[in-house]
């Protein structure tokens, strides 16, 4: 389960287009994927047991500004000629307060490595399994760093393949 931040109209429409483009490209991308949750987000909290947290102590930051900067790739450990194509977020003080609050919010647990406080690379996923000698030509269709805000949060369970809002502001 996963609790998610979700970004404003415009910058969500931005991340679209950019999957898109990917695909028109020919290249791997999240466009390729049509089921209702498929959202840009920015994963904040992995655990495999999430009850659904009191927001109360978050949401009165929100919408919190972001810049969405150019992007990298995470390569596949398993697999080296393939690797995961995302937009990383500037990690301001503000945004690493907001996550670090989250986890104090959803208490102790078993958090994934990378999405615990101190070792958490904000981003927004664009492609997975992105051949890497491709990355010059996809990353040249996609658009430049800019500006956004956070606006809410979500609830994922991949088990149940369900979301669930629990702030938009």
């Amino acid at each position: 389960m996963t609790l998610e931040l979700l970004l404003d109209a415009a910058s969500e429409a931005s991340i679209r287009d950019d999957w898109e483009r990917l695909r028109a490209g020919g290249h791997s991308s999240l466009a390729a994927s049509t089921a209702a949750a498929n959202r840009p987000h920015i994963t904040a909290v992995v655990r495999a047991d999430l009850p659904v947290p009191d927001l109360t102590p978050i949401v009165s930051i929100l919408p919190l500004e972001i810049r969405l900067l150019a992007p990298i790739v995470f390569s596949h450990s398993d697999e080296a000629r393939r690797g995961v194509l995302v937009r990383p977020i500037r990690l301001t003080p503000e945004l690493d307060a907001l996550h670090r609050r989250l986890h104090a919010i959803c208490g102790p647990g078993g958090d994934l490595p990378h999405t615990a406080p101190g070792a958490w690379t904000p981003h927004v996923t664009l492609a997975r399994r992105l051949i890497l000698s491709q990355i010059p030509e996809a990353t040249a269709r996609l658009a430049p760093a800019y500006d956004g805000s956070i606006v809410g949060v979500r609830r994922w369970d991949a088990a149940r393949r369900e979301s669930r809002i629990l702030w938009n502001s």
